[in-house]
């Protein structure tokens, strides 16, 4: 009898060891920093891993057709709550859970991507923080038409799928404004042919590039090494994310 209850006492203290299931697009090589901000940020909350929670950590390594799959395991797991950062993440977890609380990490419009409802009711299970920098996307051009006035074309470096359309939109609208040609530079795919988009830029004469939303695992550096020096294109890239 005294043992029961003594076991029962044990029970009721021990504290309940909570679940994240946190879901990364890029490798696990290229993601420690923002692993280790995250686990940061637990600490200073009181939460230490395998202390008081189990964080399972899934990485898509750039390849988006690999998030449902990613979140069906986590989902499996009966995690406490989804954190993702990408957009294409997101929406995979929208669609394979309605009860599991999802976090959500992103620079991409959750609105008019179909993510949620709106940003001050998301609506469902879903919340998170949004970086709003849409507008940004115009300022960059003003920056390199200031930086670069006899710049004659931009393009556009962009993966579809990954719901970069309307971020794409905007450096339109804002070329239109500028009177600056711009080139959309659109690849596909996990693998995506970038030497043939940088081939198609130089061929136009595109001076600079920016880039929308290209995973972290995919290096185009090295299609920009390889144009021949006399098509005359000039590595000066502008990074932009668009889905982390």
């Amino acid at each position: 009898m005294l043992l029961a209850l003594s076991l029962h006492a044990e029970a009721q203290q021990q504290p309940k060891v909570s679940r994240i299931g946190y879901l990364i697009s890029g490798a696990r090589s290229d993601s420690d920093s923002f692993a280790d901000a995250f686990r940061d940020g637990l600490r200073d909350l009181g939460y230490v891993e395998g202390k008081n929670i189990v964080v399972e950590y899934r990485y898509a390594e750039g390849k988006n057709d690999r998030f449902p799959s990613l979140v069906a395991e986590l989902v499996q797991l009966k995690v406490d709550v989804l954190v993702v950062t990408a957009l294409p993440a997101i929406l995979a977890a929208k669609q394979a859970t309605k009860t599991i609380p999802i976090v959500m990490i992103t620079t991409t419009d959750p609105v008019a991507s179909g993510a949620v409802e709106s940003l001050a009711h998301p609506g469902g299970n879903i919340t998170g923080l949004v970086r709003l920098t849409r507008e940004l996307n115009g300022k960059r051009l003003e920056l390199l038409k200031e930086a670069a006035p006899k710049i004659s074309r931009v393009g556009v470096l962009w993966v579809r799928g990954l719901r970069l359309e309307i971020a794409f939109k905007d450096y339109e609208v804002a070329a239109r404004a500028l009177k600056m040609p711009i080139q959309s530079l659109e690849v596909r795919g996990p693998s995506p042919d970038l030497d043939g988009a940088f081939q198609a830029a130089a061929k136009e004469r595109a001076a600079h590039s920016s880039r929308l939303g290209m995973p972290y695992s995919i290096d185009t550096n090295s299609g920009l090494q390889n144009l021949p020096k006399e098509t005359g294109y000039r590595r000066c890239t502008t990074r932009v994310r668009g889905s982390r």
